[in-house]
């Protein structure tokens, strides 16, 4: 209990950072997926976020095929993470099988990914809804009570961090930030697909090289993506000509 309680404290402590200086919610995002498997028995996480049309969007994964995976429920408009979104109320799988009827398409795709049981957590804040936290397991049994409180504490926090800005602004502007952050997150994934072509990566690799680059460099990781993009920066000052054969890991 005392490891996982300096764990948690740690994690809470590099998630409190990122709303420190130069807050940037696709960053607070991305941490709080990597955080919550790392803390949880969850094997993948995503995120997705509202956008200002009350629409879900993908706003970070722990790995392109929980991207998908989460896309593939936004499109269908049908899944666990959007009954989560739409009542306000955890959805929690302990088998997926016993949910193959409900939502055929997101349990033969989850499946095939190897999943057997997760989670949806709503991101919440009183009565606004802004989008909900998915946590993915290998195993039949989803999260216990005690780590069940733990996720929703990281998806409340994170709500929190998101909204913060509803203290000195209107909601108008927030909706504008979270626009922003989803904007931004289209332009990563084509950074992404420009890393990848060019070094030859699987896309997981090449946004670990991107929002690696980002942090030793200093840099926001939307605003290298748009560099990236616009080629204001070299594709090879982030993945040189050196970099080894990734084709085995690519994902299709």
């Amino acid at each position: 209990m005392a490891g996982r309680e300096t764990t948690l404290t740690s994690a809470l402590v590099r998630l409190v950072d990122t709303l420190v200086v130069e807050y940037d919610p696709v960053d607070l995002t991305q941490d709080l997926v990597e955080t919550s498997i790392e803390l949880l028995d969850a094997d993948a996480a995503g995120l997705l976020l509202t956008d200002g049309r009350g629409e879900l969007q993908v706003l970070a994964s722990t790995s392109e095929e929980t991207r998908l995976l989460e896309l593939l429920q936004v499109q269908a408009a049908a899944g666990p993470c959007l009954q989560t979104f739409r009542t306000g109320e955890q959805v929690r799988i302990a088998d997926l099988d016993s949910v193959a009827e409900q939502w055929p398409a997101f349990t033969d795709r989850a499946r095939q990914q190897g999943y057997r049981s997760m989670c949806a957590l709503p991101m919440r804040l009183r009565n606004d809804r802004i989008g909900t936290l998915n946590l993915f397991s290998r195993r039949v049994g989803a999260l216990d009570d005690e780590q069940l409180r733990i996720a929703q504490a990281l998806a409340d926090f994170a709500t929190i961090g998101i909204l913060h800005a509803r203290v000195l602004a209107d909601s108008l502007t927030v909706n504008e930030e979270l626009n922003h952050a989803l904007n931004s997150r289209v332009i990563i994934e084509q950074a992404k697909g420009m890393l990848a072509e060019r070094g030859n990566l699987s896309m997981d690799i090449a946004f670990q090289r991107l929002r690696g680059f980002a942090r030793d460099n200093n840099r926001r990781l939307a605003d290298l993506a748009r560099a990236v993009v616009d080629r204001t920066i070299t594709v090879d000052a982030i993945v040189p000509d050196s970099q080894p054969d990734d084709t085995a890991n690519r994902t299709m």
